[in-house]
């Protein structure tokens, strides 16, 4: 995320980073606080529903800001690995100038500001779920650390009471043979 914003400013673009949630919002807010646009708090706590993408997409559109290039999250590639991928964030004035829109007849600025919306809630609610990846792959590398754990301390007592075992034993022997000698 940093490279990729250190990368954009170096292009001579202008980056206002969006932080939705906590974690991300504390590493870009360090090195880009003058730059943030908006902060989500308390996102990704629970499952992400249309209800949050949709406050969190009204007050991006609210903003004034025109967006050209995208939403950048951590896209699912199996249960024990995630890639950083990037998802284009279209302005009014892309989809308008869009040859897919051209099909239509007419639409008005209403249909356009309702699409871009949507088209809005829609990425950041696909960025989300896609983004719970990284959390499934990090809850199954704690998890896979905790059972190679157990099973390192099951070894090493097993070890330690057949050391123990075999002291005890070489004892007794020692004093059955001193005992029988006597």
């Amino acid at each position: 995320m940093k490279s990729e914003v250190a990368t954009l400013t170096a292009a001579g673009k202008e980056v206002m980073p969006v932080g939705i949630g906590d974690k991300i919002r504390d590493i870009l807010y360090r090195a880009h606080s003058d730059q943030f646009l908006a902060a989500f708090k308390e996102v990704g706590r629970k499952p992400p529903t249309c209800g949050d993408v949709s406050v969190i997409a009204l007050k991006l559109l609210n903003s004034g800001y025109e967006f050209d290039e995208g939403s950048i999250f951590n896209g699912f590639r199996s249960v024990f690995s995630y890639k950083t991928e990037e998802k284009p964030i279209f302005s009014l004035n892309t989809v308008a100038s869009a040859e897919s829109m051209s099909i239509y007849d007419d639409i008005d600025a209403d249909v356009l500001h309702n699409y871009q919306e949507y088209s809005l809630a829609n990425i950041i609610y696909y960025s989300l779920k896609e983004s719970t990846s990284e959390q499934s792959a990090r809850m199954t590398a704690m998890d896979n650390a905790g059972k190679n754990a157990s099973e390192m301390i099951d070894r090493w007592t097993l070890t330690f009471n057949r050391s123990l075992q075999a002291v005890i034993t070489k004892e007794l022997i020692e004093i059955i043979s001193g005992a029988a000698a006597l």
